[in-house]
């Protein structure tokens, strides 16, 4: 595993992490507008990277699927959410 896929591997838990801290918040609803706003951004922005992680995921898995010959297989890759 290179740094990057590590690096990869923890940010992305890190941002899970605290993008669910986010929506516990904004769930409460015990915020003002402004902080509420405030936290809506910073989610919007960690599902924006989060994202970004997961396609690139998405793509080094559709690599590792291609055959010997450089023939690529297709497989369903869908998220359960």
């Amino acid at each position: 595993m290179t740094d990057e896929q590590t690096e990869q591997g923890e940010g992305f838990e890190a941002i899970l992490s605290e993008l669910e801290q986010v929506v516990r918040r904004l769930e409460q609803g015990e915020q003002s507008l402004e902080r509420s706003l405030e936290d809506f951004e910073r989610g919007v922005a960690l599902a924006g990277k989060a994202d970004g992680i997961l396609d690139k995921a998405e793509t080094r898995v559709e690599q590792l699927l291609q055959d010997r010959d450089g023939v690529e297989r297709e497989e369903s890759f869908e998220v359960p959410f």
